[in-house]
């Protein structure tokens, strides 16, 4: 964990060093006051020197200010570089995010890293502001205070050393139960995170379906499995609280009596016990407030190891450090026995298995199959968001895993079967495809992609601000702007996952009529369930079983498939009823 504040302090260390530099100083100043106090009690008014009894007052009076200035200053360096620490820390998480393929972030889950960024980050910017402070201020204000006791009366401070061992071994206990213990809060609130992203995204389907109630109780067993987990900790963490106030009143107790012996026996000065009572305050409530710390550091240790997880993965998918020649964009794709099994399914059967196959550039191909086949899990192999766990796959006859990330997305133009807009205009969701689009070629885009009638429609056009995830346009426009922004980017191979689903026929043949005349020579793979949207293509592919069980062009497809068949059939009388 050390080495985590350490790496992620860039640009903050010097707040680091000073926020204990005063802190110390402050502790000095406090610890001084006893001294100052004893004096006047023992000196001062005995002689009845009230010149002297104002100075040492004036003494005390610039000792507490000071000790306040340094604790002011103190927070305030501590804050600068708690804070500074956070946001250092959430953006190294979320650049690392950037770099994870899609198995990367089915394996950690988008809730438990959205956890990770927030609340465990949270949790350790909190941590390094107490343990600024209250981790340097408690020991040295122990330690010194201990050795002033011990230089007053070592018979009364063996006291301490009786009673903060027992202080100690009450906080080493709760402490190896609590970091168990406040993982598994994590863990819950991870889960809570799941259950709540999980209804706000599919809250359409939530009303849709009359299933609020259903949700209601879902979050709520979400959430008082959070409360279980939080009560739990809370109630190891109260236990501390009366060890130490018992360990706290039983030495001040124990000092009261033996020290009033040995005053009424005129081995001790009343001042000098009055200090030695600040300081065995002093003392036990900084054990106590080490306690706290380390109550507060065991729940860091527990995100800081979820945090590191992250942080220490190594993304599945990378660049290879060895680059080889890369041939100018042409579009040809070939699959050779090309066999793919997400890692969450272990030694379970491919979801793909021996697939080959060629498209050359230009071509106009579209892939058909039941649902669950495996044809997204077959376009998403192309532009390498998951890497094939047999054969190869390859674009423009070079393997995808040798070429760079950047370079291979580069080519590549893809709308997925999920479309996502951003909250911004409809001008910057549309230049997300190519930032240095002119306005031609963006209105050009839209033109193809048969939006730019309706996005003129609106009252500010390209200007028109969209909500997040587009939900203040229908499904057929929000494809239609996803298909655009893909266009727009004039890829080598563009990519269509069941990606005109939701505009009607007349649009999908103007769309593909758009794909024939603007874009010749881009390669087109189209994944599709209406057989009007695939009959024209150079080339259908049918999925089956994980294995290509057909291909040809829909001609040939109908005379010698029988799946191919059976869909056409379905369609038909779809339409025919």
């Amino acid at each position: 964990m050390l080495s985590l504040f350490l790496t992620h302090l860039e640009g903050y260390k010097k707040d680091a060093i000073k926020s204990p530099i005063l802190i110390i100083l402050e502790v000095i100043c406090e610890l001084l006051l006893p001294l100052v106090m004893a004096e006047i009690v023992d000196a001062a008014i005995p002689s009845g020197d009230v010149g002297y009894i104002f100075a040492m007052g004036g003494l005390m009076l610039v000792l507490a200010v000071l000790a306040m200035a340094c604790g002011v200053g103190s927070a305030k360096y501590a804050t600068f570089a708690s804070q500074g620490f956070g946001g250092n820390l959430r953006q190294c998480l979320f650049n690392k995010v950037q770099d994870f393929s899609f198995a990367d972030i089915d394996r950690f889950s988008s809730a438990s890293l959205i956890t990770r960024m927030t609340n465990d980050v949270n949790a350790m910017t909190m941590m390094l502001s107490m343990g600024l402070r209250m981790l340097v201020r408690a020991p040295v204000m122990l330690l010194v205070a201990l050795g002033v006791s011990l230089y007053l009366n070592a018979r009364l401070a063996v006291i301490l050393l009786v009673v903060i061992p027992l202080m100690a071994l009450a906080i080493a206990v709760l402490m190896k139960v609590c970091t168990r213990l406040f993982e598994r809060m994590q863990k819950k609130i991870d889960g809570l995170n799941n259950v709540l992203q999980e209804n706000l995204v599919a809250i359409r389907v939530v009303k849709a379906f009359v299933r609020e109630d259903h949700e209601r109780k879902k979050f709520n067993r979400a959430s008082d499995e959070l409360m279980e987990a939080g009560l739990t900790v809370g109630m190891r963490i109260i236990a501390i609280m009366p060890i130490m106030m018992l360990c706290l009143n039983g030495a001040t107790l124990a000092v009261l009596y033996f020290g009033g012996r040995m005053v009424m026996g005129g081995d001790f000065e009343l001042g000098d016990l009055n200090a030695f009572l600040s300081y065995i305050m002093q003392v036990l409530m900084s054990v106590m407030m080490v306690a706290m710390s380390l109550l507060q550091l065991s729940r860091s240790q527990a995100c800081a190891r979820r945090i590191n997880e992250v942080l220490e993965a190594v993304p599945s998918v990378q660049d290879k450090e060895e680059t080889v020649p890369l041939p100018a964009p042409r579009g040809r794709v070939e699959f050779k026995d090309v066999s793919f099994k997400y890692a969450a399914s272990g030694t379970g059967d491919d979801v793909l298995s021996h697939i080959s196959f060629a498209v050359e550039p230009g071509q106009f191909v579209a892939i058909v199959g039941g649902t669950g086949t495996g044809k997204s899990s077959l376009v998403n192999l192309i532009p390498r968001f998951y890497d094939v766990t047999g054969g190869a796959v390859l674009v423009d006859g070079v393997d995808v895993r040798d070429y760079p990330l950047e370079e291979l997305r580069a080519r590549i133009g893809m709308v997925l079967q999920t479309n996502i807009l951003f909250t911004g205009t409809i001008r910057e969701n549309l230049l997300w495809g190519r930032p240095d689009a002119t306005e031609e070629e963006m209105v050009q885009a839209a033109k193809d992609a048969q939006a730019y009638d309706f996005i003129m429609s609106l009252p500010e056009g390209f200007d028109t601000q969209l909500t997040q995830g587009g939900t203040n346009v229908s499904g057929g426009q929000k494809q239609r702007l996803c298909i655009a922004r893909a266009m727009l980017r004039r890829p080598a191979i563009l990519i269509l996952d069941d990606s005109t689903s939701a505009v009607d026929s007349a649009t999908e043949a103007a769309i593909r009529e758009s794909f024939h005349n603007n874009l010749k020579d881009t390669t087109v793979i189209i994944i599709a369930q209406r057989i009007s949207s695939v009959q024209y293509a150079d080339e259908i592919l049918i999925l089956d079983d994980d294995h290509i069980a057909g291909r040809g062009t829909h001609e040939e497809l109908i005379k010698t498939s029988k799946i191919y068949q059976e869909i056409y059939q379905s369609q038909q009388e779809g339409v025919g009823g």
